[in-house]
């Protein structure tokens, strides 16, 4: 009942529309159960009349049965261009919630969720609760109307016959009930085999550069075909499932005409049942078998749009772990004071990642963060813009606790580069510009020659029109990386994090952007996370982070007397670039 309700309310915003349309499809019932109700009529009174008297009926029936039809049409219409429409409108807002819903989610759900199954739940699930939105309360308003008036109709001509077709459609009801809930599990199998087969391309395709470089292609097509055959194999068993309850369907409907045509004979021997009545009959079984049949075909959509709105309330119901607090307030531009007070941090009240971090970066200084991969460098980081929350201890700005600063204003402050890229398909001006996107061309062009990018952009046909393709396809990690530096001058944030920004950089491109990282964090408190540790031997302080804490902190030339972890990876990657 809960998902029903939230299922409605969807339907609010259009509810005149959609009263509209069941007024449509009751008109659509209504001449679908005269005809057989004007046969009833003339057999036993237009055709006892004189032969004017049967001529003059017969064509006032017909301009009526006309003037019927006509306006069934422009319903039949109505139903089908604007029932849709509404349906359309709903999915609109369904994917227009889910996506802010999905941009609303912390690192941490993205830490454990496939992009593939998650365009898979914004697209081809929306879809099917669309076509659930608008045919499901048509079909089954419209089944209701046509099988109630076909039975009350009935009723009239003989009571006996409609009770023992009643008596066939109660049996048919429970056998579609029973039916209905085996299919249910099977679309619901269904729903998470073709996610699989989203991921699963989706994934191959992302990586199809790695693929071919290790000519692994037989590997991601055995790897597709696994997914793509249980999808077959889902999909086929709901295909069983179906084909049961349609040709079981099938053998109540069998059974009705039997029924008719033996109870019927029996009833005109009785002399309680004329010949007419019978045929008249007849065609009301016609009627609302048709119904039937709508409801045996809508069973699938049903299941389709009923598994596909509990994934997307499954989602839409996700805690979301990082929001603003009642009390949350604007920072406005902040000076980029920054204290760690005693944090600790762990993934799902398991794994330890940070323990009683302790540390404070005055405003316009500098702190680089050195160590093993996996002490907890970057996570330090990713905490000060809350990508994830504390779990002890408290991350202060200006000494003011972030938790109590608004998300927007808090991110504001904070600018990121770091040594994964991300490029928008788009042109070079409109990536730079996502660090500001109402910045002018004057100010475009500033920052990019602030980044040292301006040059090689003047060097393209189109120049900052330039496409950059999927990920910045047809750019260099220098490239990418300068104009991800350009983001960050045209944002012009007092707070800066470079995570390893030039680690993974040729020697020329590493001299390009260290020139532009010194400028970007001239008089910005900056936190850097090292791997060369030539870059960062003029920061005001190190912090050595392993086994989840600080182990040693000072200037570079005291870390070098302490002759500690720090020194020893100084020397090795000293006598690295000597033996070079």
């Amino acid at each position: 009942m809960d998902i029903f309700k939230r299922f409605i309310e969807f339907y609010k915003p259009h509810k005149r529309l959609f009263f509209f349309d069941l007024i449509c499809a009751t008109w659509v019932a209504a001449v679908d159960l005269s005809f057989p109700q004007l046969l009833y009529y003339s057999t036993h009174v237009l055709f006892v009349q004189g032969e004017k008297d049967i001529f003059r009926s017969c064509m006032l029936i017909a301009c009526i049965m006309i003037v019927m039809y006509i306006i069934r049409y422009y319903c039949q219409h109505y139903i089908t261009t604007w029932g849709h429409i509404m349906g359309a409108r709903m999915e609109s807002e369904m994917r227009r919630r889910l996506f802010e819903k999905y941009q609303e989610l912390s690192f941490a759900y993205y830490d454990k969720n496939n992009t593939g199954i998650m365009m898979s739940k914004l697209v081809s699930d929306l879809f099917d609760i669309s076509e659930l939105a608008h045919h499901g309360p048509e079909n089954i308003f419209l089944a209701v109307l046509e099988i109630t008036g076909a039975f009350i109709l009935m009723g009239m001509i003989n009571i006996h016959l409609t009770m023992i077709l009643f008596f066939i459609m109660c049996m048919m009801l429970f056998f579609g009930i029973s039916q209905n809930r085996k299919m249910k599990a099977v679309f619901l199998d269904n729903r998470r085999k073709i996610a699989d087969v989203n991921s699963s391309l989706q994934d191959s395709l992302a990586g199809i550069r790695v693929v071919k470089s290790f000519g692994n292609e037989k590997l991601e097509h055995a790897k597709f075909s696994r997914s793509n055959d249980e999808f077959l194999h889902s999909k086929t068993e709901s295909y069983l499932a179906m084909g049961r309850f349609v040709a079981g369907g099938g053998i109540f409907v069998g059974l009705s005409y039997m029924a008719v045509l033996s109870a019927g004979g029996y009833f005109i021997a009785q002399r309680t049942l004329q010949p007419t009545d019978l045929a008249v009959f007849a065609l009301y079984i016609g009627i609302f078998l048709n119904p039937i049949n709508m409801l045996v075909n809508f069973t699938e959509q049903f299941q389709k749009g009923y598994t596909g709105f509990c994934r997307f309330v499954e989602i839409m119901d996700t805690d979301v772990s990082i929001k603003n607090s009642e009390n949350a307030q604007d920072i406005g531009t902040a000076k980029g004071d920054i204290s760690y007070n005693h944090v600790s941090f762990h993934y799902e009240k398991t794994q330890q990642v940070l323990e009683n971090i302790d540390f404070h970066v005055k405003a316009g200084k500098t702190v680089a963060l050195v160590g093993p991969s996996g002490g907890g460098k970057t996570t330090i980081c990713s905490l000060l813009p809350r990508f994830y929350d504390v779990t002890e201890g408290s991350i202060c700005i200006d000494g003011k606790d972030i938790r109590e600063i608004t998300l927007e204003s808090l991110r504001r402050n904070i600018g990121i580069v770091q040594q994964d890229v991300y490029m928008f398909n788009g042109t070079i001006k409109s990536n730079i510009a996502y660090g500001a996107p109402d910045a002018s061309d004057e100010e475009i062009t500033a920052a990019a020659k602030q980044a040292n990018i301006h040059d090689f952009i003047m060097t393209l046909p189109d120049r900052y029109d330039s496409l950059v393709g999927e990920r910045g396809t047809r750019l260099s990690g220098g490239q990418k990386q300068r104009i991800s530096i350009a983001r960050v001058f045209l944002k012009n944030p007092n707070i800066l994090i470079l995570d390893e920004a030039t680690s993974a950089l040729d020697n020329e491109s590493e001299r390009y952007i260290k020139e532009s990282l010194e400028l970007l964090s001239k008089n910005r408190t900056t936190l850097v996370v090292a791997h060369r540790l030539s870059t960062i031997q003029n920061a005001d302080e190190i912090l050595v982070i392993r086994h989840h804490g600080i182990i040693e902190r000072g200037s570079h030339d005291e870390l070098i007397k302490m002759n500690g972890l720090y020194a020893r990876y100084y020397r090795m990657q000293f006598y690295k670039q000597a033996e070079k």
